[in-house]
């Protein structure tokens, strides 16, 4: 049910909380789009569901499926991977890729009853339930509000097969019966990507030029970083943006942080760099790594930097692939870290385990996965707990 713009909440405040902190549950999407892996997917389900064994042992997983048969099958190889499917939901939905970071709900946490704040003026349109135009809004009486952001989704501004994706919210919804918001901007809908902003749940957030104010893939045209703050300041609470410059090669995304540089603390930010001078990623990330030591937090404060190794680079068919430590996902205990069979996992993998020294560190291959240009964080939309 869409709801009129009203009068504003004056003491409303809309936050995005780390990626550290409580998770109600982990969204997927179950792969069954063959072109993303060509001639490589039979052993993709089979790392969805290794994921998803770890997982389960920690949060909930709330899994996205075709239907009712897609999930016959999913369960099924859930349950020869020795997952506990007991603790995933099924969601069915149509997808067209279902990479859950980027066309997945991101969540909020607003205080003094979101619902009621995004009848404000220019706030954004809400969809109280998206059940029937019947039903009652979001309960706006509590303290605080988990509200879903369904920013628009373009297809990375690349592909054409991307209307499917772009729904997945509203109709996960039938079954969350959450506020949605709709962000806007310039009375457009805003399209972000979650893959393109990485948070520390306290005011400031990472992200890059080439994948926001750039042409190549351009989201939001006409979009200058003064813009951009404005956005993320009114749905994320964030009001101190951090801005680094290009992204990996082999990123169709052009761009997206979670390849790049991550938040493990509020003040600690860990960043890929590559020591092979010949090598087509050492400026860019010696460029990003620079900047990054330059950088303040929202309280004017220095970064702590930590770095993470790059692979070698990794190829399949002459293609290129985006393989990258940085693309980790921080559950509830556990953080999942891709690995690629190279020297460097070890260095990776004890880095991230000196950085999070109260979760189990979970190494999973990834080298099959990548050839879909992602991998763990790209899967993976977590659902803050309140």
């Amino acid at each position: 049910m869409i709801r009129k713009p009203g009068s504003l909440a004056s003491n409303l405040a809309l936050r995005m909380p780390a990626e550290w902190e409580p998770h109600e549950a982990t969204w997927l999407s179950w792969p069954h789009e063959l072109t993303d892996w060509p001639g490589k997917f039979s052993p993709i389900p089979w790392a969805f569901a290794e994921i998803v064994r770890h997982l389960v042992e920690t949060e909930p997983v709330y899994l996205i499926v075709e239907d009712r048969t897609a999930e016959v099958r999913a369960r099924s190889t859930l349950e020869k991977e020795g997952a506990k499917v007991e603790s995933v939901s099924f969601f069915h939905i149509p997808t067209d890729r279902g990479w859950m970071r980027d066309s997945g709900p991101i969540a909020v946490v607003g205080t003094q009853g979101a619902s009621e704040w995004a009848r404000g003026e220019n706030s954004g349109r809400v969809f109280a339930s998206p059940e029937s135009e019947a039903a009652a809004p979001h309960d706006t009486s509590r303290s605080t509000d988990l509200v879903l952001l369904n920013f628009a989704f373009n297809g990375w501004a690349k592909y054409d097969d991307y209307k499917k994706d772009a729904r997945v919210v509203a109709l996960a919804n039938r079954k969350l019966r959450r506020t949605v918001i709709l962000p806007e901007h310039k009375k457009r809908r805003v399209v972000l990507e979650g893959g393109a902003i990485d948070v520390n749940g306290s005011g400031t957030m990472l992200t890059t030029e080439e994948c926001l104010l750039g042409d190549a893939q351009s989201r939001n045209p006409g979009y200058t970083k003064y813009d951009y703050a404005q956005v993320f300041k009114k749905y994320l609470g964030v009001t101190n943006v951090l801005w680094l410059r290009r992204g990996i090669a082999g990123d169709d995304t052009h761009g997206h942080i979670d390849d790049l540089a991550r938040f493990v603390d509020p003040r600690t930010v860990v960043t890929a760099v590559e020591e092979d001078r010949r090598e087509v990623n050492y400026e860019p990330l010696a460029e990003n790594l620079a900047l990054l030591r330059d950088m303040k937090d929202q309280e004017g404060r220095r970064l702590r930097v930590e770095t993470l190794p790059m692979p070698r680079p990794v190829y399949f068919a002459g293609q290129r692939l985006p393989a990258s430590y940085a693309n980790f996902y921080i559950a509830n205990r556990i953080v999942l870290v891709p690995t690629f069979n190279d020297p460097a996992d070890r260095v990776a993998l004890n880095t991230l385990a000196s950085l999070f020294p109260d979760r189990d560190i979970v190494p999973i291959y990834s080298r099959d996965l990548v050839l879909g240009l992602g991998t763990i964080h790209c899967m993976t939309q977590q659902l803050p707990r309140l």
